[in-house]
């Protein structure tokens, strides 16, 4: 006999020995198995999908709970607004030191650019004497509850990996931001409206774009949603015509009962963020047209914003930050891109500071008024300063990263304080450096986390908003 005939035979009679009784007698606990998979499937289907942004613990009890991030993209200067330099003023129109351009780089400026002087006076004010530009009367009215820092610094020195890097610790696109690490770590404490809102007030969009407020690798359930402040808070959020609220709701339950059997089977978390969405969308088309509704504050708090319901501006979106983590919203970030002044900067710095001084002066008096302050940490500046050399004439400057201000309120932080030193000229952070990754490391920890501890594994390492750097900058806090 051959080997294949061989083969042949002995298939055949292991064939004989595969019965229907073989089968029933032998395999009993395979089909019990079978079947307890179908059981526990069906139940998993029919449970509803778990709530993805329920609110969650931080580390350690934090003294804040919420933000609202004012970010003043483009880069406002500093010398004109917060760090007021009369060395720089008494060698105006004269070349700067050589040491202290070795191994600079700027954006746009030759090295032979000469120092520009300050356009403004500054004063003090409060019981601390926080030096302020005059372009910020209202912001005078609220300096000590304020905590400003002088020593900001960062890696970048053009617009879009500046703006990045200030909102995601990296200056690379596709990286979590901070506003979606902290609905991460904290959750939400609203089923009604996103746990991360955006608004863009500005005369264009940012040069960093969506990722500013982007989620990255985290769930996508963590991205920024971006409202309007006139109209429709989000596009086609009311049914369209011959839709009513009964079919709306029909269609997203089958929509959600086919995501929720698909959720079953794969176990996918995108599908439950899926499911997610098209609930809050739901829920969104009754809440989310009352909140955006101005006109129902008191006439003396529209006043205080200067805002004007229906229109698109930085005072409305300063006010509906308000009302919005009233109502349970994690973080609020508001974009107000029109800072950058390479040129008539005497003209636009003094009418950006005309749009935006009395509203985020009036969201830090409302928010204390309100005792919302002490838990809420708000944030104002952009992604670095200007140079204390010239351009465009003798009327503008170019983009620095090499020292900057920035000013914080509530959430812990130190009221009345003035934190670090520029050099004399205004060029180098000298004294208390607050790097951007020491900044989100402190903002962190005020919401209750250990910066090295909040992580997310992708792509086999574990990821943080502060990469691999960072210090708690203990002087800033209480």
């Amino acid at each position: 006999m051959n080997r294949l005939t061989h083969l042949q035979h002995a298939v055949e009679q292991d064939r004989q020995h595969l019965t229907r009784r073989w089968f029933f007698k032998d395999c009993g606990v395979g089909l019990g198995a079978i079947a307890l998979h179908s059981l526990l499937r069906d139940q998993a289907m029919a449970a509803p999908a778990p709530n993805p942004m329920a609110p969650r613990q931080p580390h350690f009890e934090g003294k804040a709970k919420r933000v609202i991030y004012l970010f003043m993209a483009g880069a406002p200067s500093h010398l004109e607004l917060f760090d007021y330099k009369p060395q720089l003023a008494k060698f105006n129109g004269t070349l700067p030191p050589a040491e202290l351009l070795k191994g600079y780089r700027a954006a746009f400026i030759n090295p032979d650019a000469t120092l520009l002087g300050p356009k403004f006076k500054f004063a003090r004010h409060g019981r601390h004497g926080t030096e302020l530009s005059e372009l910020l009367p209202h912001l005078a009215g609220v300096a000590d509850d304020i905590t400003l820092i002088k020593s900001m610094q960062t890696d970048a020195f053009n617009h879009a990996p500046g703006q990045i890097f200030m909102n995601t610790g990296s200056q690379q696109f596709g990286r979590p931001s901070f506003g979606a690490w902290t609905t991460y770590g904290l959750g939400c404490e609203t089923q009604d409206l996103p746990s991360y809102v955006v608004f863009s007030t500005g005369s264009k969009g940012t040069s960093g774009g969506a990722s500013n407020w982007g989620c990255g690798f985290l769930p996508t359930v963590h991205n920024g949603t971006l409202f309007r402040t006139g109209g429709d808070p989000v596009l086609y959020l009311s049914n369209p015509k011959g839709v009513d609220d009964d079919q709306q709701k029909d269609t997203i339950e089958t929509i959600n009962r086919l995501n929720a059997r698909r959720l079953g089977i794969m176990g996918d978390p995108e599908i439950s963020a899926r499911i997610s969405a098209f609930e809050m969308a739901y829920r969104m088309q009754h809440v989310a047209p009352e909140v955006m509704d101005l006109s129902k504050e008191p006439v003396a708090i529209r006043e205080l914003y200067g805002a004007e319901p229906g229109k698109p501006t930085y005072a409305n979106a300063c006010l509906l930050a308000r009302r919005l983590i009233e109502r349970g919203v994690r973080f609020v970030q508001i974009f107000h891109e029109s800072w950058d002044q390479h040129g008539n900067l005497t003209k636009e710095l003094k009418h950006n500071c005309e749009v935006t001084d009395r509203a985020s002066a009036a969201l830090v008096k409302d928010l204390k008024d309100r005792g919302l302050l002490e838990d809420t940490i708000v944030i104002w500046g952009g992604e670095f300063g200007r140079t204390p050399m010239v351009q465009g004439g003798d009327d503008g400057r170019d983009h620095h990263p090499n020292g900057f201000s920035y000013w914080v309120a509530g959430g812990g932080f130190k009221p009345g304080l003035s934190w670090g030193e520029t050099d004399e000229l205004g060029f180098n952070a000298v004294k208390d450096k607050v790097h951007v990754h020491d900044f989100h490391a402190t903002l962190l920890h005020q919401l209750g986390f250990n910066h090295e501890k909040l992580t997310y594994r992708f792509q086999g390492r574990d990821f943080r908003l502060t990469d691999v750097y960072g210090e708690v900058v203990q002087g800033l806090i209480t």
